[in-house]
């Protein structure tokens, strides 16, 4: 279980620096992170750090997908994990 924890606190923060890292690039007109890299790490349990620097660093707001997307996947991954440690508990 403390496995678990420790990536999903890692997964988020790797979320919110690439939100940050894509939002430097595109400021600077540099090579940006491709969306479904970034849909990618929310996927992987990142969602909750996407969002959170979707929102920090006002990147990808206007888009529908991102503005709504990430948050479900949040709350996707929150009733899994919820779900997960019901049947884990009863063990």
């Amino acid at each position: 279980m403390e496995f678990f924890l420790i990536y999903f606190i890692f997964i988020n923060i790797v979320g919110f620096a690439v939100m940050g890292i894509d939002k430097k690039r595109a400021v600077r007109g540099a090579w940006r992170i491709s969306e479904a890299s970034l849909f990618l790490v929310a996927f992987l349990g990142g969602a909750l750090g996407c969002t959170l620097g979707m929102r920090h660093f006002r990147h990808k707001t206007k888009h529908w997908y991102f503005k709504y997307g990430m948050p479900a996947i949040f709350i996707a991954e929150l009733c899994f994990g919820i779900y997960l440690s019901s049947i884990l508990s009863f063990s």
